[in-house]
C-alpha cells in the first residue's frame, strides 16, 4: 500500500549477468507498492536498461527519479554505452568545453536510456594521498578549478533534463579510512573546510544542482556530536539549507554501509538522516523495515509533518521537472569524440613505450580481484589488440615465443571496500617478480596502469609505466591503440 513516507526510499536495482533484472520483479512489484521516490540502476545493456526504466516509468502511480552513476560516462554505469575517462583525468586538461561536453554526452544517453538522475560528479578534492575511496574520480586539488568544473557539469548535465547530484558534502577527499568498512572521521577545522572543501559545493549550489549527496562521515569541526554528515543536522539543516540557502534534495549516502550505520539498524540510520534534514535514502536493503521505522518516528514525532511536505514537493517538482519526454541522442560524431578523448589521456608517466608484439606477452596483475563489487571487464585490452591485428596472449611470465615488450597489464587501486589507497603486498610482489622475469628474459617491459597516475610510485621498479587513469573499458581500448 503506498505510503507518502515511501517517497523517500530509493532501492537498488542491481543487474544479473545470467538474469538480467528479471529476478528483482517482487522487489519492483513491493516498492511500486510502498511509492518509492525512485530506483537506482547498477548495470545491465542499453536494452535491458532502456527496457526496465519504460516499466518503472508505466507502473508508477509517482513520477520517479532514476539514477545511475556516472564517474566514467554513461559507459561505466551500463555496458555497451559511451564510456568516458574519470574526473580527474577531464579535469587535468583543464578545458571548460571538454567538462561540459562530456556531461552533455553523458546526459543525453542517459535520458535516450529513460534514466534521468545522473548520480555524479564526485566533486570531493583529493586532498590526501592516502585516501582509500576516490581514485580518479576527484576533480583534483585546486578548489577553485574543481568548483568551475562542478558548475559546467551540473549546468550542462541539467540542461538535457537530467538531474545532477554532486557528492559527498561536504567533502571526503580528507579520508584515510573506507565508509564501506566502518566509522570515518575527518577532523578538519571548520574554517579550512568552508574555505577549501565546500568550494564546490557552494559553487554547485549557486548554480541550481537538483540534488546533493551528505557523506558518511564525521566532521567534528562542523558538528562536535560525532553524528555522520549524512545524519547531522548541524551539517544539512543549518548549514546545507541555512548558510548555503540550497533548497534542492539532500540524498543520504548508501543507507546499509557500515560507515552509514555506525552500529545501527538501517531504520534507525534512516530516521536520523531524514531528520537531520534527508529528502532521499539510496539503497535501502530491508525497504519493509526502513518504512516500518519511519512511520514510528513520524508518529512520534521525530519527522516533521511541514518537513516532510517540503521534502515531497522538493521530490515532486524536480521528477516532474525530469519525466521521460523528448530525448536527443549521442551522434557519431560525439561517440568519436569520446574516443579521441580517452587516446588523448593514455600518457608515458615514466620511460618509453617500447614495441609489443605481434605475438604478445601479457601479464595481468589484478589488484582488485577477489572483491565483491563489480568491476570491468578485464578482456577489452586483449580483445582490441585482437581487433588491431596483435596475437595478445595471457601468461605468467614472458615466453620463449614472445615477441618485442612484455606487456603488464596492472589493474585497480583505490576503490570502494578496500580500505587502503594503493597496492596490496601481494600486487606489488608480482610486479617485482614480473620485472625480474622480463629482465631475466632480456626483453623491455612496459606496465599499462589502469589506476591514478600517481600509483606509478608504488612501482619504482618498473621503467616504463603508461597511464591510463582507470580500468573502464574506453580506457583500456584507448591503451590498446595506444601500443598498436
Amino acid at each position: 500500500m503506498t505510503h507518502p513516507l515511501g517517497q523517500l526510499l530509493v532501492p537498488q536495482l542491481r543487474w544479473d549477468p545470467g538474469l538480467g533484472f528479471t529476478y528483482l520483479d517482487e522487489l519492483i512489484g513491493d516498492a511500486l507498492d510502498i511509492g518509492v521516490g525512485g530506483f537506482w540502476i547498477v548495470g545491465g545493456t542499453r536494452s535491458d536498461v532502456a527496457a526496465l526504466t519504460r516499466e518503472l516509468h508505466r507502473r508508477s502511480r509517482l513520477p520517479l527519479l532514476i539514477g545511475a552513476e556516472i564517474d566514467g560516462g554513461a559507459g561505466s554505469a551500463f555496458h555497451d554505452a559511451t564510456g568516458l575517462p574519470p574526473l580527474s583525468a577531464l579535469a587535468a586538461l583543464r578545458d571548460a568545453d571538454v567538462m561540459r561536453r562530456a556531461a552533455r554526452l553523458t546526459a543525453r544517453e542517459l535520458r535516450g536510456l529513460g534514466v534521468n538522475w545522473a548520480l555524479g560528479p564526485v566533486v570531493d578534492l583529493d586532498r590526501e594521498p592516502r585516501n582509500p575511496v576516490l581514485g580518479a574520480r576527484s576533480p583534483g586539488l585546486d578548489a577553485q578549478r574543481a568548483a568551475e568544473w562542478a558548475v559546467e557539469w551540473v549546468d550542462a548535465t541539467q540542461a538535457e533534463a537530467v538531474l545532477a547530484c554532486v557528492r559527498h558534502f561536504p567533502g571526503m577527499g580528507r579520508a584515510t579510512e573506507d565508509p564501506a568498512l566502518g566509522a570515518v572521521t575527518i577532523a578538519t577545522a571548520a574554517g579550512t573546510l568552508w574555505a577549501d572543501d565546500l568550494l564546490p559545493f557552494r559553487g554547485a549550489a549557486d548554480t541550481g544542482v537538483a540534488s546533493i549527496m551528505a557523506a558518511s562521515a564525521s566532521y567534528p569541526g562542523l558538528d562536535p556530536s560525532g553524528r555522520i554528515a549524512s545524519r547531522s543536522r548541524p551539517i544539512l539543516t543549518e548549514l546545507l539549507r541555512g548558510e548555503l540557502a540550497y533548497d534542492g534534495l539532500i540524498v543520504s549516502d548508501v543507507l546499509a554501509a557500515p560507515g552509514m550505520l555506525r552500529g545501527d539498524d538501517e531504520g534507525i540510520a534512516a530516521l536520523e538522516a531524514v531528520s537531520a534534514g534527508c529528502d532521499l535514502l539510496l539503497a535501502p536493503h530491508d525497504m519493509d523495515a526502513v518504512l516500518e521505522t519511519l512511520v514510528r518516528g513520524y508518529d512520534g514525532g521525530m519527522i516533521r509533518p511541514t518537513a516532510l511536505e517540503e521534502t515531497r514537493n522538493r521530490r515532486t517538482f524536480w521528477a516532474d521537472w525530469a519525466m521521460p519526454g523528448d530525448t536527443r541522442e549521442p551522434t557519431l560524431e560525439d561517440v568519436l569524440w569520446a574516443r579521441q578523448l580517452a587516446d588523448t589521456l593514455v600518457h608515458s608517466v615514466r620511460g618509453a613505450v617500447a614495441t609489443v608484439g605481434p605475438l604478445a606477452d601479457v601479464i595481468q596483475v589484478d589488484d582488485d580481484a577477489g572483491h565483491s563489487w563489480p568491476v570491468p571487464s578485464r578482456q577489452h585490452l586483449t580483445d582490441a589488440l585482437k581487433a588491431m591485428g596483435l596475437e595478445p596472449r595471457l601468461v605468467d611470465a614472458p615466453t620463449a615465443e614472445g615477441q618485442g615488450a612484455v606487456l603488464l597489464a596492472l589493474y585497480g587501486g583505490p576503490g570502494i571496500g578496500k580500505g587502503r589507497s594503493g597496492y596490496s603486498p601481494e600486487t606489488r610482489r608480482r610486479i617485482a617478480q614480473a620485472v625480474a622475469d622480463a629482465r631475466q628474459s632480456r626483453r623491455a617491459l612496459v606496465v599499462a596502469l589502469f589506476g591514478p597516475p600517481r600509483l606509478a610510485a608504488e612501482i619504482p621498479e618498473a621503467a616504463n609505466v603508461l597511464c591510463a587513469w582507470n580500468g573502464e573499458r574506453c580506457m583500456q581500448e584507448a591503451m590498446a591503440r595506444r601500443l598498436g
